[in-house]
């Protein structure tokens, strides 16, 4: 069997179900609360916990009046994470289509630093045309330009966090010398989509970069994944296909010349957990009929770039023929490959359909107890199929408590956890190499002081 599990906290409104916010459970705390989110941090850092993570939205959703969704600005949130934890990792999400790569190197460099090696960055592209909307844009950029610009923007960021030298900064107030000669340099970048001169203007950070989180599993995105990602957020709906993506991303990560060991993939799970099976079941059901169809059908139109899913009743079996081609998809295509793989395979109505999404928008959804909850993340975990799970608990924050408290402890006490850190760094945390600066190009001096 490889190494421990990894447990990433997604954190995610009250919780990852629709309905989360509804439920007595769930936290009083308004959702612009920082508190809120910092206790959540320092829970999952009491369960030894590789990171906790913030997704983010460009636009306010149109189903904003029955499913609050906002949540504050992600990179300032971490600043926040940063000052409230010591040693669990940090991540944000922001978007390469409409993030300027000088402002992103710049933010992401200052949180490694303020939290001294902490921090992880989950690059996606955007692809909501509410987003568009807000950034001057007339519309939102296909799927294949977006992983165009994607690429490039990778070439930039990367740069810039390697503009500096890891010794470049001496400080030598005795002979008025900051920064070695040398030891920083521009970058000089002039292509398709960005120009950027560089060098970045803060010094080289503790773990040289952020590591790079992705989430994309369409074809593009896999192999997007296996050039740039270190950890990949993936939506599962059944073992098998998780351990065939598993298989196909490592195997893609070493044609890339990279080992397979240094990139982790982890399954989205959200359990809904009690002492017994028939109580944790109540309470799933109990989510469900707080969920509102309506909603969940807008939801889903979102997900297939608008389609128009009105039409479909709510209690007949579906099939493939309801929904869009996924290839032809220009927004989550992953994730709309997913949910008609799921009709393909299980014919459920539309009203299953929009009760399995409520859960975890096409994640691994579960009830069970710790003993049957702690089985399920060690068998995919022994036959492959991840190498941890981002967790996604339904209603915050009651299942992340009971899931630190009581199966966290069934994971130790078969040798699949952490008792304590045993490292300081997210990178530490998760295995990873420390990336090293290219063999040439420091010829150039910027000055330094």
């Amino acid at each position: 069997m490889q190494g421990h599990v990894h447990l990433n906290l997604f954190i995610h409104g009250r919780g990852h179900h629709e309905a989360a916010w509804r439920h007595p459970l769930a936290s009083p705390l308004p959702l612009t609360d920082v508190g809120y989110f910092t206790a959540l941090a320092q829970t999952a850092e009491k369960g030894c916990f590789d990171s906790v993570f913030l997704a983010d939205t460009l636009a306010a959703g149109d189903d904003i009046a029955a499913a609050p969704r906002n949540w504050l600005d992600p990179i300032t949130m971490l600043a926040a994470m940063a000052g409230a934890t010591s040693r669990i990792g940090l991540i944000a999400t922001c978007s390469t289509t409409y993030t300027e790569p000088f402002n992103l190197a710049r933010q992401f460099a200052s949180l490694d630093h303020m939290s001294q090696g902490r921090v992880g960055w989950n690059i996606v592209t955007t692809w909501l045309a509410t987003a568009a909307g807000n950034f001057g844009g007339a519309g939102p950029l296909s799927h294949a330009e977006r992983y165009e610009r994607a690429e490039e923007y990778m070439q930039v960021v990367k740069g810039l966090w390697d503009s500096w030298t890891d010794d470049a900064v001496i400080d030598d107030r005795r002979n008025g010398v900051y920064a070695r000669e040398g030891s920083i340099r521009p970058i000089n970048h002039k292509g398709r989509f960005y120009q950027v001169a560089g060098p970045l203007n803060v010094p080289r950070s503790p773990q040289g970069r952020p590591v790079f989180v992705q989430a994309g599993s369409s074809e593009t995105g896999r192999a997007f994944a296996a050039r740039h990602a270190e950890a990949v957020f993936t939506a599962q709906m059944e073992k098998a296909t998780a351990i065939d993506f598993y298989r196909d991303l490592k195997r893609l990560a070493v044609a890339e010349g990279r080992s397979p060991d240094q990139i982790l993939i982890l399954p989205g799970l959200s359990p809904v957990i009690a002492g017994t099976e028939a109580e944790a079941m109540k309470l799933s059901n109990a989510l469900n009929d707080l969920s509102d169809p309506e909603v969940g059908r807008k939801r889903l139109s979102g997900r297939f770039g608008g389609h128009d899913f009105s039409h479909l009743p709510l209690d007949t079996p579906l099939s493939p023929d309801d929904f869009p081609d996924p290839a032809l998809v220009e927004a989550a295509r992953s994730r709309t490959e997913v949910i008609v793989g799921l009709v393909r395979r299980e014919k459920p109505t539309l009203r299953q359909l929009l009760g399995y999404m409520a859960g975890a928008r096409g994640h691994f959804v579960t009830a069970g107890t710790p003993e049957q909850i702690a089985d399920l993340i060690t068998d995919w975990h022994r036959d492959r199929a991840a190498d941890g799970f981002n967790l996604m608990p339904p209603v915050l924050p009651a299942m992340l408590d009971v899931f630190v408290a009581e199966v966290v402890p069934l994971l130790r006490r078969r040798g699949l956890f952490r008792t304590e850190y045993a490292a300081d760094t997210l990178r530490g945390h998760y295995g990873l190499d420390r990336p090293e600066l290219p063999a040439a190009g420091f010829q150039s001096n910027t000055g330094g002081g």
